[in-house]
């Protein structure tokens, strides 16, 4: 008996362009697009929700910095409220001071000077006047009045006269002072101050020892009142 032989059959290879065109077949393309699509959507998803986290984070800074500018000009704008009403009040104040405290002539500050030194007996023994304008062209124009004064007395009436000057109705500024002398017996006083005259006038030359009763001798300067 014959034995029959058979051949198997051959494996097919195929090529790599069959293997793609195998698998580009219309419904793998189709589940490709919608990997590709889901994909895509996902990546606008995060991107969508970066913006809206970052968005959230700059209005939140944003209405953080305007409470702090909202309060820094509430602060600013607290003392001009009832600003009127005090510039008033302040202007009321300071017309009461110029008619209380401010002299009008010369004559005035040596009668006052004169009234001090015959009240801590002590002796003025000249008396010179310097005149300044102040605030000219203004309704509330001053004279600067700057007196360079020497006294003779004993060292305690010449410090109770020093101590009355600062506190005295008429407004006196003291801008130095010089002993000369002990503590005991007589002693010299050279004292400098400062007052205002209400106005811009001249001063007034008329009374050669304005003093009312003093003996001293007042020289002054800067013009006639």
């Amino acid at each position: 008996m014959s034995a029959v032989l058979t051949e198997k059959p051959k494996p097919v290879t195929l090529s790599m362009f069959d293997r793609a065109r195998v698998l580009l077949n219309p419904l793998n393309l189709h589940w490709m697009g919608v990997v590709l699509f889901v994909l895509a959507n996902l990546y606008f998803l995060v991107q969508m929700g970066l913006l809206w986290h970052s968005s959230g984070n700059h209005n939140a800074d944003a209405i953080s910095q305007q409470g702090i500018a909202l309060r820094a000009a509430e602060s600013a704008a607290e003392p001009l409220r009832g600003l009127d009403a005090k510039l008033a009040r302040s202007t009321e104040e300071a017309d009461k001071f110029s008619r209380q405290r401010l002299p009008a002539t010369d004559s005035e500050v040596a009668a006052e000077l004169g009234l001090l030194t015959k009240k801590q007996s002590v002796r003025l023994t000249r008396a010179q006047y310097v005149h300044t304008p102040a605030l000219v062209g203004s309704s509330d124009a001053l004279t600067e009045v700057r007196i360079d004064a020497t006294l003779t007395g004993d060292y305690r009436s010449l410090v109770q006269f020093i101590n009355s000057v600062e506190r005295d109705r008429v407004f006196f500024v003291i801008d130095s002072q010089t002993l000369n002398g002990q503590q005991t017996g007589s002693v010299n006083l050279r004292v400098r101050m400062t007052t205002y005259e209400r106005g811009t006038a001249g001063v007034d030359t008329a009374d050669s020892s304005p003093l009312s009763g003093s003996d001293a001798d007042t020289t002054s300067a800067g013009g006639a009142r």
